[in-house]
């Protein structure tokens, strides 16, 4: 009986093989993933096949402690093996490109982490391969991954119900400050050729990406400015130049009328993590931060004024998107909950042949919303028209 096949009478079933592209941060939290979805949720069955890295040693040794049966070097080799569906790319932006499109037309399923990509261009043809992909039946999806933090997803029905009425207003900040000491040493994040762009591109995406995806909504225009507060950091052959943003800030407008702010820091002090989210309407408010994920702040205007204010509301329920999966009501989940969150969306999305959200279109739509604010900062905060 061949791998996968069912007894007479019934229908096969071939576990759906995986490879991981990265090993690192992100190879880590996706391995974990895939190591841990099948065991709560119900979803077609994977083999984690094999791990992807440049350095042969470090990366076999990451396979056999994340779990998967086999490591490789040479990524363009495992995209084209017959018992690989499934491409998670989790390497640096500058290379999603190009491997996203080489597996699409390979016909495998592709995940890749956000951002979609380094540059518009190359979104562009991300999204035309998956598009073409798409008619063949693959999958392809971009890894917004805060879009499955319970509290995100579940503040997102209450916008959707009409709980805040007509919104406003959105400030969303997410301030790190892994970068605030300038003795903090340099990284490929720090130089543009291979992120892209800094803090505007790795966590502004997702606070734009929430925007738009609590409020079903699009932007239109973006005003901008980028701010590199320490120029040189050390490098392991003296000072090297930073040639990205440490931070960003951001005014946008959207399709339905209504404005959000943006601001996003690496050298934030004090802040480890923190995406808050705060969205206003009409008839009640929101906010979130994900150094609270378990809790959502929510405020009914509509309710007498001696009764105004806002309450925290605790997402451990069965009834809260996701956690009939986990634990007894009370009992919080974490950061890492949400990737295998994801990976049951994507696998449940090809099972059902669906298409996964979010999708590289969206993907692209956030790109053109960071180029817009690159391409504002440059002419002194003009607007800049979507």
């Amino acid at each position: 009986m061949s791998p996968g096949a069912a007894p007479a009478g019934q229908e096969a079933v071939q576990p759906l093989g995986v490879a991981a592209i990265g090993y690192a941060f992100m190879g880590r939290a996706h391995s974990h993933a895939w190591r841990n979805v099948s065991a709560f949720f119900d979803v077609p069955g994977i083999e984690q096949k094999v791990l992807v890295g440049r350095h042969a040693e470090e990366v076999a040794e990451a396979a056999a402690k994340y779990g998967w049966a086999e490591s490789a070097t040479d990524w363009r080799e495992v995209i084209v093996r017959d018992d690989v569906h499934i491409v998670d790319i989790c390497a640096p932006g500058w290379l999603h490109a190009e491997i996203a499109v080489a597996a699409l037309e390979a016909g495998k399923h592709v995940l890749v982490e956000k951002p979609l990509a380094n540059t518009l261009a190359e979104a562009e043809r991300m999204a035309e391969a998956a598009a073409a992909a798409r008619r063949r039946g693959i999958a392809s999806m971009v890894g917004f991954t805060y879009r499955r933090v319970p509290a995100l997803a579940y503040a997102k029905q209450l916008i959707a119900a009409g709980r805040l009425g007509t919104v406003r207003q959105v400030r969303a900040s997410y301030l790190q400050d892994w970068l605030a000491d300038e003795d903090a040493p340099m990284t490929w994040r720090l130089r543009k050729e291979t992120a892209g762009s800094g803090a505007l591109g790795d966590i502004a995406s997702h606070a734009i990406d929430q925007v738009q995806y609590l409020l079903d909504d699009t932007v239109t225009g973006a005003s901008g400015r980028l701010h590199t507060f320490v120029g040189r950091r050390p490098g392991p052959d003296g000072p090297e130049d930073v040639t990205v943003d440490d931070a960003a800030w951001a005014t946008l407008s959207l399709a339905s009328g209504a404005i959000a702010s943006i601001e996003v820091s690496r050298i934030a002090t004090g802040k480890k993590n923190s995406l808050r989210i705060e969205v206003y309407g009409s008839d009640g408010a929101l906010a979130f931060d994900l150094e609270r994920p378990g809790e959502l702040e929510f405020l009914d205007a509509t309710a007498p004024p001696e009764e105004a204010g806002f309450r925290r509301i605790v997402v451990t329920e069965p009834g809260h998107p996701y956690m009939a999966a986990w634990w007894p009501q009370g009992h919080m989940i974490g950061w890492e909950h949400a990737f295998t969150h994801q990976a049951r969306d994507f696998l449940a999305a090809i099972r059902d042949g669906a298409a996964p959200t979010p999708s590289f279109e969206d993907g692209l739509q956030v790109q053109r919303v960071l180029a817009a604010i690159e391409e504002s900062a440059a002419a002194k905060s003009a607007t800049v028209h979507l």
